[in-house]
């Protein structure tokens, strides 16, 4: 299956923008971090406070809903997909 991952803030200097990525059926959130983190070393320091503990200020939404109010990390992903990761931001 093919999905979108898009990349904002802080984690576009880790990887690209946006990436388009084929993975097998039934592959979730952890499994797709898990991919990306093979091919960038530096995003799983930035994405994880621990193995399987994503860092509190750190959102990741699948088509526009935080997976937070899914399955967390064992939210299945679907073919057309697009995944967005988001590092803390800071305004005034």
């Amino acid at each position: 299956m093919r999905v979108t991952v898009k990349a904002f803030g802080g984690f576009r200097d880790i990887m690209p923008g946006e990436i388009v990525m084929d993975l097998p059926a039934g592959t979730d959130i952890g499994g797709l971090l898990e991919v990306l983190g093979r091919g960038y070393r530096a995003l799983p320091e930035a994405l994880f406070a621990m193995p399987g503990m994503l860092r509190d200020y750190v959102n990741i939404l699948k088509n526009g809903r935080n997976i937070q109010f899914i399955r967390g990390l064992a939210t299945l992903l679907e073919g057309g997909g697009v995944v967005a990761l988001f590092p803390p931001a800071a305004g005034g």
